[in-house]
This record gives structure tokens, C-alpha cells and sequence, in this order.
């Protein structure tokens, strides 16, 4: 008689993120997070983890946070999402999407003549 064995990991990873096996929002290896806000109150391990290594090291891609706290990717982006959507972590803004000084000064007059 053969038993089939279950993955120790894929059931932790279940437990560690309260069953759900999708993240709230599209994320991949590379999406780079930076620490916003001070970890929530209540945060389980794995997210004070994902919260000290990026108040730490700075900005941090998906892959590098799984590495760095050899945690399975999946488990890092489901933890990750959940801190983008209460706001304790972002994704910074590549400079070639920031707008050009001159737009946001044309931007700082009209707000000035709508309130005069």
C-alpha cells in the first residue's frame, strides 16, 4: 500500500496565511516595497518580519523578502499585499513617472486662481 505524502510547506503556507491562496492585488518577483508606516498593531510573525526586513534594508523586491526570510514567494506576496492595502507598505514611484516640475507648477497656479 503506498501513501501519498502531503507538502509540509504547501500546508504551512496555508496555515500562515489564514487559508487564502491569493493575494488582493497583482504582484510579481520584482514588485518593489518600501516600508510606509510602523508595522499595525496585532500583526502576526510573518508580517513583522516583512515589516522589520523593509524598515531595515530599504526598498526590497517580492524575491528578495522571500530569500531574505526564506519564506515561499506565494506567502510573501499574499503578506505583502495585505500591508499595501492598510498603507504600511508602498511602492515607490520610478522617476520616470514623476511629472515634470513645470506641470506641477501649472498645476499650484490654477488651484491658486480657483480659490482667489
Amino acid at each position: 500500500m503506498t501513501r501519498s505524502r502531503r507538502d509540509p510547506d504547501l500546508v504551512r503556507a496555508y496555515v500562515r496565511t489564514g487559508g487564502r491562496s491569493r493575494p488582493t492585488r497583482e504582484l510579481d518577483l520584482v514588485t518593489l516595497v518600501v516600508a510606509a508606516l510602523a508595522p499595525p498593531p496585532g500583526a502576526g510573525p510573518d508580517a513583522r518580519r516583512v515589516m522589520n526586513l523593509c524598515s531595515g534594508r530599504g526598498v526590497l523586491s517580492i524575491a528578495e523578502i522571500a530569500a531574505y526570510l526564506d519564506m515561499p514567494p506565494s506567502v510573501v506576496k499574499i503578506v505583502v499585499a495585505d500591508l499595501m492595502d492598510g498603507g504600511h507598505l508602498s511602492t515607490p514611484t520610478p522617476a520616470e513617472n514623476l511629472p515634470e516640475i513645470a506641470l506641477l507648477e501649472e498645476v499650484l497656479n490654477g488651484l491658486r486662481a480657483l480659490s482667489a
